[in-house]
């Protein structure tokens, strides 16, 4: 459970640094955001072979597999509908599945509704060449080294701020507990 919620958080990292961005762009609270365009079809099809080829959509599993395995596990206090239990997790799977597809097809526009079809195309061809399929590869295990170490540097980073301001408030004849 901590390696699936070092993922989930390694996940929120990676979605967070990835629309900051884009957030970035984002027009002042209230102000009339310009009418996008809608997506072509090839858009939406290249957008869909990013999604999935970026390794992103692997965190939909991530998520849906423990809710499963949650289920699963009621039988532990429930031995007697265990056979069942397993019945229904095995006949909600194509449910879930169908779910998880709804979900890159959201991602898919999403990525459509940013980047144009030369750009995707640019994208995909980037994850389809060794060096993407590598980072693809490699990206779950830098994202836990990164969550790691945001946390002692957030820590760091806190010390250091009650550090400055007792020292600063201190010159003006305050003391800060």
């Amino acid at each position: 459970m901590i390696r699936f919620a070092s993922r989930l958080a390694a996940a929120s990292l990676a979605l967070t640094l990835a629309a900051a961005p884009a957030l970035a762009q984002q027009p002042a609270p209230g102000a009339q955001a310009p009418a996008a365009a809608q997506p072509s079809a090839g858009q939406l099809a290249l957008a869909r072979e990013v999604a999935i080829g970026s390794g992103m959509t692997r965190s939909f599993d991530a998520m849906a597999e423990p809710l499963l395995g949650q289920l699963q596990q009621m039988n532990v206090t429930r031995p007697e509908i265990q056979q069942d239990l397993l019945s229904v997790v095995e006949t909600l799977r194509p449910e879930i599945e169908l779910q998880k597809q709804q979900m890159v097809n959201t991602a898919a526009r999403i990525f459509a509704e940013r980047f144009t079809e030369s750009e995707l195309r640019d994208i995909s061809a980037f994850y389809k060449s060794p060096t993407g399929a590598k980072f693809v590869e490699q990206q779950p295990l830098v994202l836990d080294d990164i969550v790691r170490e945001l946390a002692t540097w957030t820590q760091n980073v806190s010390e250091y701020i009650m550090i400055r301001a007792r020292a600063e408030m201190a010159k003006k004849g305050h003391q800060l507990q």
